[in-house]
């Protein structure tokens, strides 16, 4: 599972939700503010931590 984060086109409100690839493709992500699907995702940066030293 992944973590994305979204923007609301409706009200304009940031959320973040944690998912499945197949979920988020499947374009079933709603707003938590005010229940819009009319949501777009926002680019992010990502990071992994690994217990190797490098």
């Amino acid at each position: 599972m992944s973590e994305y984060v979204f923007h609301c086109e409706d009200c304009g409100k940031e959320f973040t939700r944690t998912l499945h690839m197949s979920d988020r493709e499947k374009g079933s992500v709603t707003c938590p503010h005010c229940g819009s699907r009319r949501v777009g995702q926002l680019v992010t940066a990502f990071s992994a931590v690994t217990s190797k030293k490098s």
